[in-house]
């Protein structure tokens, strides 16, 4: 199982010269995802622009499983997510919605940032709370694949 963030719609501009969507656009396409738990956990956009708390991604692992073309349209899904104070590890999937296939695979080590002194910086209790509620809610819908990046959690 995996946990649904959001549809997206293959366009021309995320295409290349072989017919088929850009690696880069994988990457954009993760990061989409991602944004939705981040607004969910009050660390997104309104976070950084007003607390100047965000996070960086600092290391990931993508694989390339089946291409998907303009026209398509794919879904983005968290298949796993665990914490410790100052980062996150997460692995998301992207999957045709009319294929019914897995496109794509990406873990990420994020890190909490403090934008106004560019630091690492522990999450806020309140946040910490968000996220683990969410975890422990969700954990049964969890399907990690492959771990490259968990040994980066300091637990």
């Amino acid at each position: 199982m995996s946990i649904y963030l959001r549809t997206e719609k293959i366009i021309s501009d995320w295409t290349d010269y072989n017919g088929h969507m850009n690696l880069a656009f994988y990457i954009h396409l993760f990061d989409q995802g991602w944004d939705v738990l981040l607004d969910r956990f009050q660390m997104g956009g309104d976070s950084a622009k007003n607390e100047k708390r965000s996070t960086f991604a600092v290391e990931s692992h993508t694989k390339y499983i089946q291409e998907v073309k303009e026209g398509d349209e794919v879904d983005i899904n968290l298949l796993f997510l665990d914490r410790d104070k100052k980062r996150f590890v997460y692995q998301l999937e992207i999957v045709s919605k009319s294929g019914n296939f897995r496109a794509a695979t990406s873990e990420v080590c994020s890190l909490y940032v403090d934008l106004s002194i560019r630091k690492v910086i522990e999450m806020e209790d309140h946040k910490l709370k968000l996220v683990d509620d969410f975890i422990v809610k969700n954990k049964n819908q969890f399907s990690p694949i492959e771990f490259y990046l968990l040994d980066k959690l300091k637990k």
